[in-house]
């Protein structure tokens, strides 16, 4: 298994070695003990998610307050879809900034974002299925969104999607001026010692 880590610090990106014949291919999509070795600390799997988009379909910028919340493996069984990785952590080196990579079930590529990190994805087929395993359920009082066509952020997408498809609640997500205003927004320095309470109790 290759590791990178992304241009935003505590992102990290996975790619599985595969083994093919003429029956098919196998390839681990996780290990836990190469997570721990890339992030510091093990990842604590809370929940399962899957989700299925069609073609154009975009989710998010989602992410959870801190603490605790809530780290991503990011992996697609079927399709193929750009996952986007935004620091919304205020005093973070590279707070407003991006990058992404492109996951799908050719190169298996899985994506691993730590707490307080914003997460989009753009579907690039259709039947793009992603696959969460977070390291938190779900709270739905700590669990907010950034408008995903912020022209500050400015994420790119692929140009043969079309137009974006949202649902009403990421349309009505505010910007990252206007969360940063109402103190919506973690902070570096919340994230960096939620990491260090991690990298202590968990081992």
């Amino acid at each position: 298994m290759q590791i990178r880590e992304l241009a935003i610090p505590d992102a990290w990106e996975f790619t599985p070695t595969q083994h093919r014949d003429d029956r098919g291919v196998f390839f681990e999509f996780y290990r836990f003990e190469k997570l721990e070795e890339a992030v510091g600390h093990p990842f604590s799997l809370k929940q399962g998610n899957v989700s299925e988009s069609s073609k154009g379909v975009v989710r998010g910028i989602h992410y959870a307050l801190v603490p605790p919340g809530q780290a991503k493996y990011v992996s697609a069984p079927r399709g193929a879809f750009v996952d986007y990785i935004i620091d919304l952590r205020v005093g973070s080196p590279t707070f407003g900034s991006w990058d992404s990579v492109i996951i799908d079930d050719v190169d298996r590529r899985a994506v691993y974002l730590s707490e307080g990190l914003g997460h989009a994805i753009v579907s690039l087929t259709d039947r793009a299925t992603v696959s969460y395993l977070v390291s938190e359920v779900f709270n739905p009082t700590r669990e907010l969104g950034i408008d995903v066509l912020d022209p500050e952020i400015g994420l790119i997408f692929p140009p043969e999607i079309g137009d974006p498809l949202l649902s009403p609640k990421d349309t009505a997500a505010p910007t990252l001026a206007e969360a940063l205003a109402a103190g919506l927004l973690p902070t570096w320095q919340e994230c960096r010692d939620r990491y260090t309470s991690l990298n202590v109790s968990d081992r």
